[in-house]
């Protein structure tokens, strides 16, 4: 059934009710069978599938299997000889692996907590008639045939059918985007041509997720949960696909690229060994083993954890200034975003009906009508009036102007109305005035006119001759094409109480005093976000459900267009076909009197053009546009919680500028991220360059404990330091990144290359020195007696040099064509990274017992020296490069 369409007393038969409601044994029983009054919970994921998860990244999986074989090769040594070890380098890869997963649960996981902190119910409790007489229940546990009883301020329970109204209005700008509140009504609706009736249309209902502004009335539910209007939109949400972000993307695209690259590779130096040594035993374990310190050499192991912990450093950066992240990769998705489609709202405007401009000889008196022509009243606490918000605009209006309806509520003492309704489109009080019986009218300023032979100028009553009523009109006017919608102020002096209140007795001769012009206003913070999204190259587009030339007035006023011809209507919308809309998609910044299937037609219509799209809103109705844009933006103060359960992110504050900070903390991150990527890359380059090298030489140059070391502490700690870098002076007047850009583009894959071949011909220096100098010169006697080997001593001054040389380099990495010594401030955890490792790396080399473990060679200050020397080469080197691509760039640029 249709229960708008049929008499309110079927609908109660419909539903087995009556107007005095269920009883409690019957209300009861529904609820058991038919479930609570609450919308559907996503599943959550279980833990041990979320850590699995974190598993599947194909760089852990070759470590794993590297950490398998390892393990595997002891085993079997131990077989043979009898003494069994768990190798240490085994631990080291297990333990990156295990805190890299924790890492990222753990972050998950605290987003979540976060989120079910932001969601409340809206409506927790609700008057409803059980057993003939009014109670209060938890809205949760409504039935199908509960009347409830609404008030002005209640939030709307569950979808129900108007069985008594007076004056009620409802606000559902959550559920179709409408800002002015509905008038509700009992009598039936006739369908339209189309054989129904519209949602905003249906005034004899109310729906999940309203509120109720004005009036009281009744309802019978006939819906709850997940049939309610809300709980289709919401169900709907599912048909909507997640994608990956574009770091996931290129992350991806560098795991398969590593996973190539390790296979290729040991592939060749496995068929070197055999072929050099020949097939056996011991040399298919030796290629074995050379084969895993190839995998971790050429697999950043901190890559994952690093990129993890930034972008958890980012959330925190967010949460700080009032953005909750729900996923790690939100905040740089956003730090790429091309188009940002938000809701007006709410999100651009506050939601507030305020008088921004009046008409009329005394604005006192303007005031004194229109605050006490109206029902709202103010809230001492609040400072502010609570009512219906044009009403509340009204008082809010003249208690600026130092005139508090609380204390006028005593001078003008109401002793009869006559209601506003539809058809007049007025409304009438009347009050005693210090024994004086004033009367004031208001309402639309067309009528009002119709029903005035006076006007007041400078003070005094004068007729209201042609040429002024047209100054009136005029005026008018001038206010509807700014967008602001017009109310009419009129005020009659009685001699005598009316024998009756109504219209006819009262509504004529009436004297005009003046027009007020309202609008819910920009909110002041916007204007300046929009303007530096602009400078950013992020192009803002507004989407509303609210009258066209309200959008027009809006979107020209916060610079989102510049002209008229810029905005559409969702009917017009709708006369354009998929294909001529992807084309046209471009020349329209304003949307307006949209559906939510229009908002995400519009958001996939930018995405087919691979913008980057992020869609801002609070609204039911924005929710199926924020799951299917690259990132949904919630609000956390008027959103719905179904909004908020498929946003990526959520503003606490409801702030759209704190969207622009999200940017530009996402750009800088990204920026940082590419910073750690290359310095990782170059790092794990150089070890794989200085194996491979040293493999066709004939030498073993390290061990695979030792590239583990180097990879989680020398590279770890200065790649997280670099993801502490500032952001760069420009980076919100760059032009937002392509999605579809290379992890590698930029020079970045130059720049790794030419830098692990130098940090890879440095450490072979170093090494070659310390084997056949330095050896035979300082450690003569101890390698004859056998304390270690002149191999050793060359592997010692090689970890210490490409040790030092990365932490070197990562000074290099905090500007990537730079020169590190134009660099404004200092990076203190880079320092601290960089101290930290070399005492551990010392510690390594000098402490006994860990250089035996590690299979390495005491050094002197003369060596230690040298080693260090060499490292430090890299800086001198890398600005050298940075400044012959500067002059080329600026040369290209003058052509």
């Amino acid at each position: 059934m249709k229960f708008y369409e049929v008499e309110a007393q079927k609908v109660l038969e419909e539903v087995g009710s009556c107007e005095a409601g269920l009883s409690a044994a019957e209300s009861a029983k529904r609820l058991e069978e038919n479930g609570r009054n609450k919308l559907k919970e996503a599943k959550k994921v279980p833990l041990i599938v979320r850590f699995l998860k974190q598993l599947a990244d194909p760089m852990i999986i070759i470590l794993i299997v590297a950490a398998a074989v390892s393990a595997g090769v002891e085993i079997f040594h131990g077989i043979q000889s009898g003494h069994w070890s768990f190798p240490s380098d085994v631990v080291i890869i297990l333990a990156v692996v295990l805190i890299n997963a924790t890492l990222g649960v753990f972050q998950e996981s605290k987003a979540e907590k976060a989120i079910e902190a932001l969601q409340e119910i809206a409506a927790a409790t609700s008057k409803v008639i059980r057993d003939g007489r009014q109670i209060t229940v938890r809205s949760e546990e409504l039935v199908v045939g509960d009347v409830i009883v609404l008030e002005a301020g209640d939030a709307v329970p569950a979808d129900a059918r108007i069985i008594e109204c007076a004056s009620m209005k409802i606000e559902e700008a959550a559920l179709t985007g409408e800002s002015v509140p509905v008038d509700k009504k009992v009598e039936a609706l006739t369908a339209g041509p189309n054989g129904d009736v519209p949602l905003g249309d249906r005034k004899n209902m109310v729906f999940m997720g309203s509120t109720v502004v004005y009036g009281r009335g009744k309802a019978v539910v006939t819906a709850t949960g997940m049939d309610t209007e809300m709980g289709k939109i919401a169900d709907a949400l599912a048909q909507a696909e997640e994608g990956k972000t574009p770091l996931q993307r290129k992350l991806a695209d560098l795991s398969k690229i590593l996973t190539y690259l390790v296979i290729g590779i040991c592939v060749v130096i496995f068929a070197v060994q055999l072929i050099r040594d020949g097939v056996g035993f011991d040399t298919v374990i030796s290629s074995f083993m050379i084969a895993i310190s190839l995998a971790v050499a050429a697999i950043p192991e901190g890559l994952a954890t690093v990129v993890t912990i930034v972008l958890s450093i980012g959330v925190t950066n967010m949460s700080r200034r009032s953005a909750i992240i729900r996923k790690l990769t939100a905040v740089e998705t956003l730090g790429c975003t091309q188009i940002i489609c938000s809701d007006k709202t709410g999100t651009l405007t506050q939601n507030k009906m305020t008088v921004v401009k009046h008409y009329g000889d005394d604005e006192a008196l303007l005031a004194t009508a229109m605050s006490m022509c109206s029902d709202a009243q103010m809230d001492a606490q609040k400072g502010e009036a609570v009512g219906e918000p044009t009403e509340c605009a009204l008082v809010n209006y003249a208690f600026k102007l130092g005139l508090d309806k609380t204390q006028q509520n005593t001078q003008y003492v109401r002793v009869g109305e006559v209601p506003f309704d539809s058809m007049r489109k007025m409304m009438t009080t009347v009050h005693n005035y210090g024994g004086e019986l004033v009367q004031f009218t208001k309402g639309a300023p067309d009528e009002i006119l119709k029903r005035c032979s006076r006007i007041i100028i400078n003070g005094e009553e004068v007729d209201l001759t042609e040429e002024l009523r047209a100054e009136v009109l005029s005026a008018n006017k001038e206010m509807a094409d700014s967008a602001l919608r017009v109310l009419a102020a009129s005020m009659k002096r009685l001699s005598a109480e009316p024998g009756e209140y109504s219209s006819e007795a009262l509504e004529n001769e009436l004297c005009f005093v003046g027009l007020t012009g309202m609008i819910d206003p920009v909110r002041p913070e916007v204007k300046p976000a929009i303007d530096e999204c602009r400078s950013a190259g992020i192009r803002p587009i507004m989407i509303t459900g609210d009258h066209k030339d309200t959008a027009v007035a809006i979107a020209m006023q916060l610079g989102i267009i510049t002209d008229k011809a810029q905005a559409i209507t969702g009917s017009e919308l709708d006369n354009i076909s998929d294909e001529e809309f992807e084309t046209a998609v471009e020349n329209y910044s304003v949307y307006a009197r949209v559906q939510p299937e229009h908002k995400t037609r519009i958001v996939n219509a930018w995405r087919k053009k691979g913008m980057v799209t992020a869609m801002t809103g609070d609204g039911v109705n924005d929710a199926p546009s924020i799951k299917n844009a690259d990132i949904g933006v919630g609000m956390g103060i008027t959103g719905t919680d179904v909004t908020k359960n498929v946003a990526d992110m959520i503003l606490a504050d409801d702030n759209f500028a704190t969207i622009v900070a999200a940017a530009g903390e996402g750009r800088r991150i990204y920026d940082n991220i590419r910073k750690a990527i290359q310095f990782l890359l170059a790092s794990n380059l150089s070890e794989v360059l200085a194996i491979f090298t040293a493999t066709l030489m004939g030498f073993a140059i390290f061990q695979p404990v030792h590239l583990l070391w180097i990879n989680l502490i020398t590279d770890c700690f200065p790649a997280l330091a670099l993801g502490m870098e500032k952001p760069e002076a420009d980076i919100m007047k760059r032009k937002p990144r392509d999605a579809g850009e290379g992890i590698f583009a930029d020079g970045l894959g130059f720049a790794v290359a030419y830098q692990g071949i130098i940090v890879t011909v440095i450490t072979l220096v170093s090494y070659l020195i310390g084997r056949y100098v330095l050896a035979t010169a300082h450690h003569a006697e101890a390698i004859a007696a056998g304390a270690y080997s002149a191999e050793m001593l060359g592997s010692s001054m090689a970890f210490l040099t490409l040790s030092m040389c990365e932490i070197f380099h990562s000074f290099n990495m905090r500007s990537l064509h730079g020169s590190i010594f134009t660099v404004k401030g200092q990076n203190k955890w880079l320092w601290g990274a960089g101290l930290l490792s070399l005492i551990l790396t010392t510690a390594v080399i000098e402490i006994p017992f860990l250089a035996d473990a590690f299979e390495l060679a005491h050094l002197d200050l003369t060596e230690y020296g040298i080693a260090l020397g060499l490292a430090i080469l890299i800086i001198p080197i890398v600005e050298c490069v940075k400044l012959v691509q500067r002059l080329i760039k600026k040369k290209k640029s003058k052509k």
